[in-house]
Order: structure tokens, then C-alpha cells, then sequence
């Protein structure tokens, strides 16, 4: 009888244990919502800025006192009109030179990781150097371009009192100004108030292009708040850019290259904000497109390996549309602040600087 027990125990126990194990099983199977995949793009926060600063720092950048024959100001080639790019395949410099390359746009640039296409400038400040001493672009040097500066009263005025010191005006303080500039403009658009939940808030063919542009790969170089400048990336990763393109190879195609000269960087270049992008053509650092659905075809091909279809394309540029934002209050220079001609008088023999006039 005893036997009997134990018998009906184990058996018990061992129904009980297939029961469990049957019903962990068909829970193990039962499907889990997949996790949305998190959003590649981030909505524009505005930096703090000092409006000093970026009042002093406007009319530099507006002023061709910097530039070695007075002709050049920073806003020749980052004009505010064309969302702070050039409307043209490469930039002009002093005495009518030709640039090698795409001036990007100056517009949220505080949110790159570097600046210029190659790399070379760590930071706003440090870029914004960079093309008074170039030859082809502005010209001359810092000591000749700090020299003309202090001849304006405005401007001892204005360095004095937010710089001081026995100095104030002198390299450091006048590329601080420009940057301080540079970094107040920035563009909040449409998508960023998309971002924050509106669903109103673009159109939803720019709904379905933000879709597209996830899924074909465009985010994948394309991310965070500037919808780029995040990493490098070798212009024609799946076919060749410059092939397809044609013509001669330039120095300016070399991108990283010319920097670090190591061969892994050749044709690498810093991924551009697409922020603005709709109205900042040509497009590439070598401005070889003028419209942007074909720069979207183009890029298409040469970095994913992709033909997308019309429907595609046309939702991308919608899409992209929605990135055009709204300059800040204060970004543009009042009538009453702009200077005077510093076109330089030619010497004798000379024609006059481009942009002078006589008289």
C-alpha cells in the first residue's frame, strides 16, 4: 500500500513538471513586439551665446576689411541669401582668383565635428583664420588685416569694451568674434518641431521621405542634429564617384588625403549637413550638381549601391525640404551697420579690384 503511495506521488510529480515545462514553452514562443528602431536624427538646440560677440563678430563677417585688397568679406562665399553657401561650383577670391572648391554653409556649422570638407580645423575659431592668410581667398596676413582694423572707430570702440586689455584687437579676439557669430546661426526648420511631436508639422510626403531616408541608408552617414558632420566618409564608398563624374582629378578631390597624407584618407571628406541643403546648391565639394533630386540619385549610387525610384527620390527631397529652417532675429547686418568701401586703390598700371568702383 505503502509502494502504492509513493507510486501515485512520483507520477503526480511528474505531470506536474510536464505541465510546466509545456506551458514555459508556449510562452518561449509567443512573438514580443519588436523595439522601434531609434531615431538616427536629433532636434536643433541653440547654444548659448554672448550678443556682443556675435554683433562685433557680424560686421567682420560682413566686412571686406579683412580681405588683402578690400574686396572679400566671410559673407561673399557664405552669403545669408543662399543659406549661408555660395550659389556657385567654387568660391572667388581677391583679383577675381577661382577657388578649387565648394564654400559649405557657414549655417549651423557649430554643430560639425570639424570644419572644411578635409578636416583641417578643429573648431569654428580656427576656421574662421583660415581664409584671411589663404592667397586665393581673402589674401593677406593677420598683422596687415589687424593693422586696418584698428583704423575703424567702430571697431576700437566695440573690441575695447568686450575684450580690454592694452590690445583687444589682435588675432584671438577677431576669430573668437567670428565664431561667436557663426555659432548663433542656427536654423530650427519644420522637422525639428516634428521631432518634438507634431505630426502636422511637415507634410506627409516629407513623413514618408524621413521613412526612405532611413531605410535605404542615407542616416547611416547622415545623423544627430545636423543631419551630418559627424564623421568622415570616402566620397563613392560603392562605386566611383570620380569616374562616373569625370574630368581631371583636382587636388580639392583628395579631401582627408591632403591633411594627414595618409592613403586610407584619400577621397575621404567630412559628411555636409543636409540641414538647408534644398537651397544651397551646387551640390558636393566639388559642386558638380545643381539639382538636388539628382545629387539624391547620384548619392544613391556611388554610397549605398542603390537606383531608387522616382517615388523615392521624390519623397527625399521632400523630406529634405522640410530641414530649411528660419535664420535667428539678429543674423542679419542693419542698413546702419554697413561699413564703408575698403576696396584698395590699384596701383598704377592696375585695373581696379573687382568690386571697386571709380571715381
Amino acid at each position: 500500500m505503502r509502494h502504492a503511495r509513493l507510486l501515485f506521488v512520483a507520477l503526480a510529480l511528474t505531470a506536474a513538471c510536464d505541465c510546466n515545462e509545456s506551458t514555459d514553452e508556449s510562452a518561449s514562443t509567443t512573438p514580443t513586439p519588436a523595439e522601434p528602431a531609434p531615431e538616427p536624427l536629433a532636434a536643433l538646440e541653440a547654444p548659448e551665446v554672448n550678443m556682443d560677440k556675435v554683433y562685433l563678430g557680424r560686421r567682420l563677417f560682413h566686412d571686406p576689411i579683412l580681405s588683402g585688397d578690400g574686396t572679400i568679406s566671410c559673407a561673399t562665399c557664405h552669403s545669408l541669401d543662399h543659406a549661408g553657401a555660395e550659389p556657385r561650383r567654387s568660391s572667388n577670391g581677391i583679383r577675381g582668383q577661382v577657388g578649387p572648391i565648394n564654400s559649405p554653409t557657414v549655417l549651423n556649422a557649430h554643430f560639425n565635428f570639424v570644419q572644411f570638407w578635409d578636416g583641417r580645423a578643429a573648431n569654428l575659431q580656427e576656421q574662421a583664420g583660415g581664409p584671411v592668410e589663404n592667397p586665393l581667398e581673402m589674401g593677406t596676413t593677420f598683422p596687415e588685416a589687424i593693422e586696418r582694423v584698428k583704423t575703424d572707430a567702430w571697431y576700437v570702440e566695440r573690441f575695447a569694451s568686450i575684450y580690454g586689455g592694452e590690445d583687444p584687437i589682435n588675432k584671438e579676439n577677431i576669430t573668437d568674434a567670428l565664431a561667436e557669430y557663426e555659432r548663433y546661426l542656427v536654423t530650427p526648420s519644420p522637422f525639428d518641431a516634428y521631432l518634438a511631436g507634431n505630426q502636422e508639422a511637415i507634410s506627409e510626403q516629407a513623413r514618408r521621405g524621413h521613412a526612405t531616408f532611413k531605410e535605404v541608408g542615407c542616416a547611416s552617414c547622415h545623423m544627430g542634429v545636423n543631419v551630418g558632420g559627424t564623421m568622415y566618409q570616402k566620397m563613392g564608398v560603392v562605386q566611383n564617384y570620380f569616374e562616373a563624374r569625370g574630368g581631371e582629378l583636382t587636388e580639392a578631390d583628395m579631401g582627408r588625403f591632403n591633411v594627414t597624407q595618409a592613403e586610407s584618407d584619400r577621397h575621404f571628406f567630412k559628411v555636409p549637413t543636409l540641414r538647408n541643403v534644398a537651397l544651397t546648391a551646387p551640390y558636393f565639394h566639388d559642386g558638380s550638381i545643381e539639382a538636388l533630386d539628382e545629387a539624391v540619385r547620384v548619392m544613391g549610387r556611388v554610397q549605398l549601391g542603390r537606383d531608387l525610384e522616382d517615388n523615392q527620390v521624390a519623397d527625399i527631397v521632400a523630406f529634405l525640404q522640410s530641414l530649411n529652417g528660419e535664420l535667428p532675429e539678429h543674423a542679419r547686418l542693419p542698413e546702419d551697420e554697413t561699413p564703408p568701401s575698403r576696396a584698395a586703390a590699384p596701383a598704377e598700371g592696375e585695373a581696379p579690384a573687382e568690386g571697386a568702383t571709380e571715381g
